[in-house]
């Protein structure tokens, strides 16, 4: 099975498991629906994929898969609000507090983030108490004001600063406000398995940083039609990106550096890892 085939194969099964876990027939239900719906589900596919290598079928990874995919997309519908990003829109489709309300949007989020944990926390999940805790513990510094969120308000404080970040200071910015849920996926797989989640974590905290380098190239070059969303936003913020202090060669250098970083992590795996070194490939190469 190809790259391409295995990152379509899982978006289906998570999507399917979201589904069963996000019913009801009240706005907020529907907001939930809208906001997990399309996406690459690439931080579900990291903990499938992951699992599969240490020797877990998919059905013993997918609800793990589900509870990053769910985080992930409150993290979107708050980022989108008017008082983060104020983005009207995400995966091709109106963000959330514009086809509902700010209000629909922070409950939706909110319910989001929670179900993550009670996905993680559920016997289906895995059946050992200690490996659910240790699953739920790293997503809550992963996702907290040690990572995702510290991330987040050091990014809205870079908006307002006198002087720009410099390299240094980007770079622990997007390690927590991207890197840190992809470092978390990268090794859930292994958690699950009860293997050294070392390699796959190392090769996720990589393909993190390339994947938000990719995202600061794309919002210079990609289309809105094609990325699904708004483009050009940085620059216009006088935001201090890769892009903006490498320049667009330095930055595309900088996020292969980067993917073959990533692929020698994966070392240990030798060639059963091929997929997820197509992963690494995808992620700087991508339209979206």
């Amino acid at each position: 099975m190809s790259f391409a085939e295995r990152l379509t194969a899982c978006a289906a099964r998570i999507g399917a498991r979201l589904g069963a876990a996000v019913t009801g027939d009240d706005p907020v239900h529907h907001a939930m629906r809208h906001a997990v719906s399309g996406g690459k589900r690439l931080r579900g596919f990291l903990v499938m994929e992951g699992a599969r290598l240490n020797g877990l079928d998919d059905a013993d990874a997918v609800t793990a898969a589900a509870a990053i995919e769910a985080l992930h997309a409150y993290s979107l519908v708050h980022d989108d609000l008017p008082a983060m990003d104020d983005d009207d829109l995400r995966r091709g489709q109106p963000t959330v507090h514009v086809k509902w309300d700010d209000a629909t949007a922070i409950l939706a989020g909110d319910a989001l983030q929670t179900l993550a944990f009670e996905l993680l926390s559920r016997a289906d999940c895995h059946p050992d108490p200690a490996v659910r805790v240790a699953l739920v513990a790293g997503l809550a510094r992963a996702a907290g004001a040690q990572g995702m969120v510290l991330g987040q308000a050091r990014d809205i404080a870079a908006e307002a600063a006198r002087a720009p970040l410099d390299l240094a200071a980007i770079t622990d910015l997007q390690a927590g406000k991207t890197g840190a849920l992809i470092e978390w996926s990268g090794g859930a797989g292994a958690t699950l398995a009860g293997a050294d989640p070392a390699p796959l974590t190392a090769y996720a905290r990589a393909l993190g940083l390339a994947f938000q380098i990719a995202d600061d190239l794309l919002d210079v070059e990609g289309d809105a039609a094609a990325t699904g969303k708004a483009v050009g936003k940085d620059a216009a913020a006088g935001k201090a990106t890769f892009v903006s202090l490498l320049g667009v060669d330095g930055a595309r250098a900088r996020a292969g550096a980067l993917v073959a970083q990533a692929c020698d992590a994966l070392a240990p795996y030798g060639s059963r890892a091929e997929i997820l070194r197509d992963c690494a490939r995808f992620v700087i190469d991508r339209k979206a």
